[in-house]
């Protein structure tokens, strides 16, 4: 694995993802990127966020072509501490409900991202890795000026990098 690859840590039914990003952009740049609806619309999906704790926020990813019904996310945001941390639940209806944290933090003229996903069950979580991991290089890309890459295509690219844990499949 490198650095750019997530971890999946497993407690009971129940884990967890993480990637830590090294991103080479400041804190103020990274944190407009993930919470304004217009440019999370470049390299995630349609957005609407309610800007503050308690408030509302709902996803529908752009990619893959799966019904909207699926990829619809929604949650209350728990935390919304700009620029330093947005921590809102993840209710989708082909997954358990979680949590998901972004921290942010200077690095020099950089920033490095901590991004985490709470609650999933191990199975969903074995898929979801992946598929953050092609979610978080769209971000990088978007950040960067450049295309941002299709998901599909970088789920396929990335996916060899993970491994399947026991009594999992992907």
């Amino acid at each position: 694995m490198n650095e750019r690859t997530g971890s999946l840590a497993i407690d009971g039914d129940r884990a967890t993802i993480t990637f830590v990003r090294h991103l080479p952009y400041p804190v103020e740049a990274v944190w407009a990127a993930i919470t304004d609806p217009d440019a999370r619309a470049a390299w995630f999906g349609e957005t609407s966020i309610q800007p503050r704790v308690g408030g509302r926020i709902e996803m529908v990813a752009s990619e893959p072509p799966v019904p909207p019904e699926q990829k619809r996310m929604t949650g209350t945001i728990l935390v919304w501490d700009p620029p330093k941390v947005l921590e809102h639940e993840w209710r989708q209806r082909i997954v358990e409900d979680g949590v998901v944290r972004y921290e942010l933090a200077s690095e020099g003229a950089g920033t490095v991202l901590t991004f985490t996903h709470r609650g999933l069950g191990v199975r969903n979580a074995t898929g979801f890795t992946p598929g953050t991991h092609a979610i978080l290089d769209r971000l990088e890309a978007h950040l960067a000026g450049q295309p941002v890459p299709g998901w599909q295509r970088r789920y396929a690219e990335v996916a060899p990098q993970y491994p399947s844990w026991p009594g999992t499949t992907r």
